[in-house]
């Protein structure tokens, strides 16, 4: 067994009304930038599957994703590899 890292990232699908993501844009002007459009807010979820190889990890975050982690009713997610650590450092932060 080895330790597989991934991300999911899961956004509302196309033609799903995104609250969020207009609120963001909303502000844009606000902070003086201008030219942005379409903003999609989402999440990210990064995980560690120990498992025998990549493939049989990836079925298993392919299942986490599909029944847990997205509605597939309104949205869409993508699985990336990640190497190495997950990104915990903090941008922005003060």
């Amino acid at each position: 067994m080895s330790a597989h890292r991934f991300a999911v990232n899961v956004l509302p699908k196309p033609g799903i009304l995104d609250p969020q993501g207009r609120a963001v844009e909303r502000s844009l002007p606000h902070l003086g930038v201008d030219g942005v459009t379409d903003v999609r807010v989402g999440r990210r979820v990064e995980l560690t599957v120990e498992a025998s190889d990549d493939a049989a990890a990836r079925a298993v975050v392919e299942r986490l994703a599909g029944e847990l982690l997205a509605n597939p009713l309104i949205e869409a997610y993508t699985i990336e590899s990640v190497a190495g650590a997950s990104s915990t450092t903090a941008v922005g932060a003060a």
